[in-house]
């Protein structure tokens, strides 16, 4: 490939949204990729066209969410997933988890990991709170919007 080809694909994809390029030929591997290596997204209520909630809630639940969770929810603030992929507690297998119920948590603290398209990506906290209960299970996959921990506002 010449460097004018390759010049061509780097402006491609800087001036798109493609964060990586992969292309193989019988001459070589070419990999483009650009931006940080981990994404760090930031949450704490979500954003969200989520299913209305009978009573106000500082967080609306879904739509699948037994009874039981919504008067939970009413108490404590949710902390839902930014983005659809599997949810993972711990940095790797091994590891010890990011936080368990009762820790006391700054903001900025990461709480978990989401993996989406082989991207991990950090899910912080934005305001010190205390851990009340982690709803999803290591390794499940998450919705948009599903709520994963609920805390309470320190």
């Amino acid at each position: 490939m010449e460097l004018k080809d390759l010049k061509s694909l780097i402006k491609l994809v800087t001036d798109t949204d493609i964060t990586e390029f992969n292309m193989e030929s019988a001459v070589g591997k070419i990999h483009i990729k650009r931006g940080p290596d981990k994404e760090i997204v930031y949450t704490s209520a979500p954003v969200a066209a989520a299913p209305a909630v009978a009573a106000p809630a500082p967080v609306a639940a879904p739509a699948a969410t037994p009874a039981g969770e919504k008067e939970v929810n009413s108490k404590y603030e949710a902390i839902p997933s930014p983005i659809v992929g599997t949810f993972y507690r711990k940095p790797s297998p091994e590891a010890d988890a990011f936080c368990k119920i009762g820790d006391v948590v700054e903001a900025g603290q990461v709480l978990c990991l989401v993996e989406a398209m082989k991207m991990f990506n950090e899910i912080e906290v934005e305001f010190k709170c205390k851990i009340i209960e982690i709803v999803k299970d290591d390794a499940t996959p998450v919705e948009y919007g599903e709520t994963l921990f609920l805390v309470e506002r320190l």
